[in-house]
């Protein structure tokens, strides 16, 4: 990203309230990653142009994108998904009480606890491993309701190869990459490559990729 865009960006970013305050220094004392206000500003700006009442997140952490999306709702439901129990207690300690929605924490694997709520959902978050943003698509696609948005987090900086998503993804055929050979969505570059060339050719969805973070790919449901 240009440096001077950037830089804008991090001017433009709204301020984190007393709760996410916490949160930051609890990343600066552990190393543990966050989307970080700019990426945070979109999720709370899109929960409120689509009015959200029920959010699902594929990888919450400690609840820092989960009070993103509760900034932005007027009630409603964040359901928050982590492996690490550690985590989501202390998301726990950090929502609790903290504002005016609901929180459902899931302990475990997202992907079966997806399967517990029948939607229809307002927003979903991606944030859980590249490889599985298909699988995820997948599960939850039917239960985004007309109008919802997914956001795909990571999608073209950190663990991503950025030069060969590129590749994967041009419409013009790579010699180094063949489009006919199978690509290995095992791996977190050629698993977002899979997810991001899947949204594109959805014909009921609409998608964009917004250079904020690490990359958020939004998509909303047409029809």
């Amino acid at each position: 990203m240009d440096e001077h865009l950037g830089r804008l960006l991090r001017t433009m970013a709204p301020a984190h309230d007393e709760t996410q305050t916490a949160m930051v220094e609890h990343t600066m004392a552990e190393g543990f990653p966050t989307v970080g206000p700019e990426s945070g500003g979109v999720l709370r700006l899109l929960a409120r142009l689509v009015d959200a009442r029920d959010v699902f997140e594929f990888g919450s952490g400690f609840g820092y994108s989960a009070a993103w999306f509760a900034r932005g709702m007027n009630g409603g439901r964040v359901v928050l998904t982590e492996y690490d129990d550690e985590e989501l207690a202390l998301a726990r300690e950090f929502l609790d009480g903290a504002y005016d929605v609901e929180f459902a924490f899931e302990s475990g694997d997202a992907m079966a606890a997806v399967e517990r709520y029948d939607g229809p959902f307002d927003v979903v978050l991606l944030d859980h491993e590249g490889a599985r943003y298909p699988p995820a698509l997948a599960r939850v696609r039917e239960k985004l309701r007309p109008g919802g948005v997914i956001v795909a987090d990571n999608v073209a900086a950190g663990p991503v190869d950025p030069e060969t998503l590129v590749v994967m993804l041009d419409t013009e055929e790579d010699p180094l990459v063949s489009r006919s050979e199978p690509w290995d969505v095992d791996t977190t570059t050629e698993g977002i490559a899979s997810y991001l060339d899947l949204v594109r050719n959805d014909p009921a969805l609409e998608t964009v990729l917004l250079p904020v973070g690490k990359g958020l790919a939004v998509s909303v449901r047409v029809e």
